[in-house]
């Protein structure tokens, strides 16, 4: 089922952010951009800090260093022992975490509002005076391997996802997991750690972000004491590694140990930034793509769950996943699950002729009315979460679009047409744009038991 709510895998801006106070922008001397998002529902807040670093930042050799980093950046500092961190936000009531996805790795802390000053205070030490010692990578680094065993090598779907995109992409960065490759893992050295620490880990290559009950100019202020000492780095952006044209369709089969067999359709698909860039022309695109996935795959009333799951039968499970906000150009992903009796053949030759259908006909206006009223009702919800309104703000920003497209992102959505739709479906869902994967299974140990089908959006690893 398509995710429309943000999860920590694909986030979503939305609701224009005018809808509530206006967010205050500053930057300071080091560079650090700072954000403020007051909303005065309740006396707490969401503080985030968001690093311009993800695994599309890493090359061969030492993919799942910036998730291994995430770990370790909760194992000490020059004034905080390993876990101290976590252990005063515990003491004045918070919580934190941190997560990394394929663009950014962001940190952030659920307080009171009177205890804003304890999260910059310990995020500007860990920003520039972390400890990495061996004796504390080793132990994490165990950690991380046994989460790949746990949630790749051993999810059968997951495997199935990560070799579809290690076949999909030809150069582009996005063909790696964010937790990177098992061999890499193996190889993996604190010397890696400190190397990568230095390079992008500091306030000119960072976005704070507070969102909640909080007085603009007194967290300006704070900033300032807190992270206006912090020296900037020089920072040297990745090369591009464009892909290249996909001249033709590509299949893949992944045997491996499970119960059903798993379908992966993705057609490459331009990322909003992407079509920015290239031609101003068809800004529209990536809205219309995100119109399209929804009337396929947006919620009990869309078409694949109406015609395949419960009209026809053919499927027990079906979806679709896109993301117009990445860094980098994605793909526009279908996927399903057989249901009893059926083949994934039979699963891919029904997902197909729905793509037929969209490019053949207009969706017609009741329907585009319905699509539209559920995106913006989700929007809207959304916006009752804290933590989401300081997302969508470190996510735009992190990834080169810039927060304020936030403001216009629903009247995007709802000014596309029944013809840019169909557009869009001719123009991108077209046989030599496509990647096929299918999980063959094979006999499972008794010992083992099948997992939840994977969201297509599963990018992000969370500490």
């Amino acid at each position: 089922m398509r995710r429309i709510l943000l999860s920590l895998i694909l986030c979503l801006p939305a609701l224009p952010l005018s809808a509530a106070e206006t967010v205050h922008e500053r930057t300071l001397d080091n560079g650090l951009k700072v954000l403020v998002k007051p909303d005065r529902r309740a006396p707490i807040l969401i503080s985030q800090v968001w690093y311009k670093v993800g695994s599309s930042y890493e090359y061969g050799g030492i993919t799942g260093v910036s998730h291994l980093l995430e770990h370790m950046m909760f194992k000490g500092t020059e004034r905080l022992a390993p876990g101290e961190f976590s252990r005063i936000i515990a003491e004045n009531g918070g919580e934190e975490n941190a997560f990394t996805g394929r663009d950014y790795t962001a940190y952030f802390q659920s307080l009171a509002n009177d205890r804003l000053e304890i999260a910059f205070e310990l995020e500007a030490e860990r920003m520039r005076n972390l400890v990495l010692a061996p004796e504390e990578f080793a132990k994490e680094l165990e950690v991380v391997k046994e989460e790949r065993r746990t949630r790749t090598d051993d999810d059968p779907q997951s495997l199935a996802f990560e070799r579809f995109n290690a076949t999909a992409y030809v150069a582009s960065p996005y063909r790696n997991p964010v937790i990177g490759w098992a061999g890499d893992l193996e190889q993996a050295s604190v010397e890696d750690l400190r190397d990568w620490y230095r390079l992008w880990y500091a306030p000119n290559n960072a976005t704070l972000v507070v969102a909640g009950d909080v007085d603009p100019e007194e967290v300006f202020r704070l900033a300032e004491k807190h992270f206006g000492p912090l020296k900037p780095e020089r920072i040297r952006p990745p090369k591009m590694q464009p892909e290249p044209e996909q001249l033709g369709a590509k299949r893949l089969v992944v045997k491996a140990p499970a119960q059903e067999p798993y379908l992966l359709m993705g057609y490459k698909a331009p990322a909003a930034i992407d079509v920015r860039e290239a031609d101003a022309q068809a800004a529209w695109e990536p809205y219309a793509l995100e119109v399209l996935a929804s009337v396929l795959d947006g919620g009990s009333s869309a078409r694949l769950e109406r015609e395949l799951v419960r009209g026809s039968q053919i499927a027990s499970s079906a979806g679709v996943s896109y993301s117009a906000f990445d860094r980098l150009p994605g793909m526009f992903m279908l996927s399903g699950v057989p249901a009893k009796g059926q083949t994934v053949e039979q699963v891919e030759a029904a997902l197909l002729a729905q793509i037929e259908r969209v490019q053949t006909d207009l969706v017609e206006d009741a329907e585009m009315e319905r699509v539209r009223n559920q995106l913006i009702a989700d929007k809207v919800y959304e916006l009752d979460s804290l933590f989401y309104q300081a997302m969508i703000l470190g996510q735009l920003e992190t990834v080169g679009l810039g927060w304020e497209l936030a403001d216009t992102y629903v009247e995007r959505l709802a000014a596309v047409t029944p013809e840019q739709v169909r557009a869009v479906a001719q123009k991108y869902l077209i046989p030599e744009k496509l990647t096929v994967g299918i999980l063959d299974p094979q006999p499972m140990d008794d010992t083992k038991t099948a997992r939840a089908p994977v969201a297509l959006e599963m990018q992000t690893n969370v500490h």
